[in-house]
């Protein structure tokens, strides 16, 4: 009898590691992968069923470009840069100016979306080109300030000149990022890794292997193809990373190399002794900013400003006075790798 009880005790508890089992949740790792903003995009969400979410995101792109883009004509930053002072700015223009006021003051002038007719000049973006002296350049420089320009309690732009140019494209695709996040949350998402352009914004884990998201970070000295720097993992985190290695422009007659981050301070591209730079933050549209705004800074001012900062990690890699690489690091970004 109690050779039969103890038969029947284990085959209960096999049926019920069977029933265990089959009730295990199979996770779907979902993604979306395309063209937007000028550059690429690949979004990856898991979930405990198939889901697609293009149309979606393909109305977050479409929103955030009728805001902020300066490469369609129709836009509202188009209207607002060609002195249209009617144009009542959308929620996502606010929140993107603000910031910019805000990471505006932090980096003493550094970060300055009204570089645009700068941008332009120096051929980086949709405006005319021109060729560029120190007294074209000095009279450029009249209408670069962020201090220059106010959004208005009626949500409209004013500014002191109307040839001062909006430029938010060193921070438009980091915000464009987090509204993507904003739609997986939205969408009860809770582990995602989002990828436009090279700017990341994570949640959680990657689920089906029970990782945190791991990242790579690009060497910026090799110029063709791609080779990673180093490798770190990302929870709750956004990346974003600037540097003067891929984006730049040789000029045909000289052979002359103009890189495509402007100092606002003196109005000519910087070509400094800082490769490249990465900044983890809460959000990508600040890491967005900060990142473009410490390829115009000083490297000293700029790890004094990431000292000061704590709700920011930093990775800069520059070449020291001899030329050689070196690599500076906060502390917790150290930690992630």
């Amino acid at each position: 009898m109690s050779i039969l009880k103890n038969f029947i005790t284990l085959c209960c508890v096999a049926i019920l590691v069977f029933s265990c089992a089959q009730q295990e949740t199979t996770i779907y790792k979902n993604q979306n992968t395309g063209a937007a903003l000028g550059t690429s995009y690949s979004l990856i969400y898991l979930s405990k069923e198939k889901l697609d979410f293009q149309r979606e995101i393909d109305s977050v792109f479409g929103v955030v470009n009728q805001s902020l883009s300066t490469y369609m004509p129709d836009s509202d930053i188009s209207k607002i840069n060609r002195g249209d002072t009617t144009v009542v700015v959308d929620h996502m223009f606010q929140e993107v100016f603000k910031l910019s006021k805000e990471i505006h003051k932090s980096t003493a002038g550094y970060f300055d979306p009204t570089v645009g007719s700068l941008v332009n000049a120096w051929g980086f973006g949709p405006g005319e080109q021109i060729e560029l002296d120190s007294v074209s350049v000095d009279s450029l420089m009249q209408f670069v300030g962020f201090q220059k320009v106010e959004l208005t309690s009626e949500n409209t732009i004013k500014k002191e000149h109307v040839n001062i140019t909006f430029d938010f494209n060193a921070i438009a695709k980091g915000y464009a990022i987090d509204r993507l996040a904003k739609l997986m949350n939205q969408k009860g998402i809770n582990n995602y890794l989002l990828e436009v352009g090279g700017e990341l914004v994570s949640k959680g884990k990657n689920v089906i292997t029970d990782k945190l998201w791991s990242i790579g970070i690009d060497d910026p000295q090799i110029e063709e193809g791609r080779q990673l720097k180093l490798v770190i993992t990302l929870k709750d985190k956004a990346l974003a990373s600037s540097g003067n290695y891929r984006k730049f422009r040789i000029d045909a007659i000289t052979g002359e190399k103009f890189v495509h981050t402007i100092n606002p301070k003196t109005g000519y591209t910087k070509n400094g002794k800082v490769l490249a730079a990465n900044v983890l933050a809460a959000d990508c549209a600040t890491a967005d900013a900060y990142a473009t705004a410490f390829m115009a800074m000083s490297l000293e001012n700029s790890i004094a400003l990431l000292n000061e900062h704590q709700e920011l990690e930093g990775y800069i890699i520059y070449l020291d006075s001899e030329g050689v690489t070196q690599e500076f690091m906060t502390p917790r970004f150290q930690s992630r790798e």
